[in-house]
Parts: C-alpha cells; structure tokens; sequence
C-alpha cells in the first residue's frame, strides 16, 4: 500500500508542476487543429476526385 500511496504523491507532484492552457488557449488551440482537419479533408478529398478522374481519362 505504501508504493501505492508514494505513487499517487509523485503524480499529485507532477500534476502541480505542470503549466495548464487558459480556456482562452485551450478555445484557440482547438478552432486550429480543427481548421487545419477540415483544410486536409477538403484538400485529400480534392486530390482524389482529381487523380480519379485522371484515371478515368486514361482508362
């Protein structure tokens, strides 16, 4: 129990030392990653239209 109990201080510890976006940031942060997923959907989506249709010139 005593290694339970040392763990737990340890990770309690750690968890103060560590710096935590603001709502602000962590608002912020998130509208970018979730930009940057719709641009490469949109991009990837696009580029396998156009290879499709290439192939379809081809074919």
């Amino acid at each position: 129990m005593a290694k339970k109990d040392g763990f737990f201080q340890g990770v309690k510890s750690e968890m103060e030392k560590t710096s935590w976006p603001t709502k602000e940031d962590l608002f912020k942060y998130t509208v970018i990653v979730v930009a940057t997923v719709i641009f490469f959907l949109a991009f990837f989506y696009a580029l396998d239209l156009g290879i499709g249709r290439l192939i379809e010139l081809i074919k």
